[in-house]
This record gives structure tokens, C-alpha cells and sequence, in this order.
């Protein structure tokens, strides 16, 4: 639990100062890995028993029970989106309603209702000492069903980010399970090992009574951490070499400058003129079929001489397609959504986050933009 406490805040501290840009998800992994940390040494600190020389910190942690989960959603909403949403915050007002709630009642409390509530949680074999808390008995049901609420919450928005995981692979025609390496399938394992902390969480506490279960949770969010440090080493630039890791992919390559030159040739000139990237269906296998060479030589093809995969050619060309339509006159009475599908989009938020990501605008900012030139 210590060593995944440690591991935890050198990950949230990596995150919480890499939040610029299209790294705005760091953020909320950052805070998902704080929070994470910080519940990690209150388990800690009561099953060490050193909980009893700082009893003011007794039941520190639990506002940050209700932060977890929408911290783990929108770090998956955000990152897949590119795309942050400024009435973000709300997902955090239960933990700051919760919060205050603990400064009001719970935080000052008297020492000997700290060390009565350790006790009560760790040690229930003990006796208590006598303490008159301040405050009726019923302002204290939302501490006595904290885990209720954090069960909730997580159950909530698992669900929520499943949802939303599910259409974004659908969005890309790709099966929710495949095994591909890839950032959206980086953000499903992510949620997944989110999803079954609910059920480790739901099995302790339908298992054990008082708190006595919690170094299971504590274990558990302590290998999510380490499997989340493991991963990102394994993603450092630190360790990669450019260059030789394209050469070595495609060194047994039958591919010859000859069908390489001709493909990119052939490719030209049918994406002017059959647009075949308008058809929302149109694949990598489709492509290759037309240029008459192997899907393994045209990814090569289209890695190194145009830097880009498929899926970023694709967008690329529809995109420029959408500023055309965007820009005419002719078609200024079109909705935004309409433009999207016309250019081979059937979601409107997938061709708002790929219209953005090439040219830094939204569509209607784009529109706008057009507009204010031309007058």
C-alpha cells in the first residue's frame, strides 16, 4: 500500500504537469491518481495503526471517494473527444459538497470521536472511549453511508463511460475488443480496470464488516497504479528510436520504389477525383483493393512517405472537403451536421473533433471565419 501510495504520487504529479493542449486529459488522470494516492495512505495509516498518533486525520480521505470516478470518465471523455467541457466541474460538486459537509461535522470533531471512529473501523474488538459529538444523530447519515455513495457513483459512471467507449469504437468501426494497439483502445483498458475496482469494491463490502476489507480495495488500486506507471515506460520517447523501429517494421518488405512511386500516383489521383473517402464504410482493405497493391504495402506506403495512417488520411481529405462546402456560399444553408455526414461522418461530435484537430477550429468557427473574410 506504501509503495503503491509513492508510485501513485510521482504518476499524479507526471500527469497534473503535462495537462497543456491536446493533453488536457492529463489533467483529470492526474487528479483520478491524487485521489487515488491520498485514499491509499489513509488505508495505510489505519492498518499500520499510525493512524493513532495523528488521529486528526482520521476519515481524511473519504470526500475523495466521490472524486475517483467522474476523475476516471472525463480523463476517458476528454482524451478520446480532444475536446474539454468547460461545465466539467460539475462532475467534481458532490466531492466539494461532501467536503464541506466533513469541515462542517466530522473535521472538528473532538479527539475522542476520531479515535473512537478508528477503532470502530480497524480495531472493533476494542472499547470505546466515552465522547459526546457534536451535532444529531441524523447529521451524520451521509458518513455512515459514505460507501454507499461511492458505490453509486462509480456504478453511475462506469456505465456512462462504457456507453460512451462503446459508441467511440463504433464511431471508428472497430470492434470494442480489438486487440489492436491504439489510443482508444489504451483508454478502454484503462476504464475496464475501473470497472472491475467497482466489483472488488461491492465484493469487500458485502464481505466484511466495518472497514476490515479495505487493504483488498487499497491492493487493488495499488497494482491499477503500478499497471499505469508500467505502461507509460513503456510509451516513453526515452526509450524509442524512431527511425529504426519504421525501418525494422517493414525491413523483410517486398515493396519497391516502382510500386511505391505508381501507388502514390494512382492514389492522388482517385481521391480527386472518385472521392471515395466521402463513403462513411470506406476502408483500408476498400483502398487498397482500388490501387490494385497488399493493405501491409499501402499502410508502408502511406507511413513513410506520407507520415500518416490511414484513419489521418482519410480525415484529411474529408476534412478539406468539409472547408470547401463550409466556405461556399452555395451551400451556407446546410446545417453543420449535414456538412459532416456529406463528408463521410455519421456523428456530428467525431466530425467536430477531427475538423478541430486539422485545423483548430470548430466547424462553426471555421464557417464564421469564412464569412467575416468575405465581407
Amino acid at each position: 500500500m506504501l509503495l503503491g501510495c509513492v508510485q501513485g504520487l510521482i504518476l499524479a504529479y507526471v500527469f497534473l504537469s503535462h495537462t497543456k493542449g491536446s493533453n488536457r486529459s492529463n489533467l483529470y488522470l492526474g487528479i483520478l491518481l491524487l485521489g487515488m494516492s491520498l485514499i491509499i495512505s489513509d488505508v495505510w495509516l489505519g492498518y499500520t495503526n499510525y493512524m493513532f498518533q495523528v488521529l486528526w486525520l482520521v476519515d481524511f480521505s473519504e470526500p475523495l471517494n466521490l472524486l475517483m470516478a467522474p476523475a476516471a470518465f472525463l480523463y476517458v471523455k476528454v482524451g478520446v473527444s480532444q475536446r474539454d467541457d468547460r461545465r466539467a466541474w460539475l462532475h467534481f460538486l458532490p466531492t466539494l459538497i461532501y467536503f464541506v459537509y466533513m469541515c462542517v461535522l466530522v473535521y472538528p470533531q473532538g479527539l475522542a470521536f476520531k479515535y473512537n471512529a478508528n477503532i470502530g473501523s480497524f480495531h472493533p474488538e476494542i472499547a470505546r472511549l466515552p465522547a459526546t459529538p457534536y451535532g444529531s444523530e441524523w447529521m451524520f447519515y451521509p458518513k455512515w453511508h459514505i460507501n454507499d455513495l461511492t458505490f453509486v457513483s462509480m456504478l453511475i459512471y462506469n456505465i456512462a463511460g462504457l456507453v460512451f467507449l462503446v459508441r467511440a469504437f463504433r464511431e471508428r468501426r472497430v470492434s470494442f475488443f480489438t486487440g489492436e494497439k491504439s489510443s482508444l483502445s489504451w483508454f478502454r483498458d484503462m476504464f475496464l480496470q475501473l470497472v472491475f475496482l467497482v466489483i472488488v469494491f461491492f465484493v469487500v463490502r458485502i464481505s466484511f464488516r466495518h472497514d476490515l476489507g479495505d487493504h483488498i480495495i487499497a491492493a487493488f488500486i495499488s497494482l491499477i497504479i503500478y499497471i499505469t506507471s508500467f505502461t507509460v515506460l513503456r510509451k516513453s520517447l526515452f526509450f524509442q528510436q524512431p527511425a529504426e523501429r519504421t525501418a525494422r517494421k517493414y525491413e523483410k518488405s517486398s515493396l519497391t520504389p516502382e510500386i511505391q512511386s505508381t501507388t502514390l500516383g494512382k492514389l492522388e489521383a482517385i481521391m480527386l477525383a472518385e472521392r471515395p473517402f466521402l463513403d462513411p464504410g470506406f476502408s483500408l482493405p476498400a483502398l487498397s483493393k482500388r490501387l490494385g497493391v497488399s493493405t501491409h504495402h499501402l499502410s508502408q506506403i502511406l507511413n513513410e512517405e506520407l507520415k500518416q495512417s490511414f484513419f489521418d488520411l482519410i480525415a484529411t481529405y474529408r476534412i478539406q472537403e468539409a472547408q470547401r462546402l463550409l466556405g461556399d456560399e452555395a451551400h451556407a444553408y446546410l446545417k453543420i451536421e449535414e456538412i459532416g455526414q456529406m463528408v463521410g461522418y455519421n456523428s456530428k461530435s467525431a466530425f467536430n473533433t477531427a475538423f478541430r484537430k486539422i485545423s483548430g477550429l470548430t466547424p462553426s468557427e471555421y464557417r464564421k471565419k469564412q464569412a467575416i473574410q468575405k465581407f
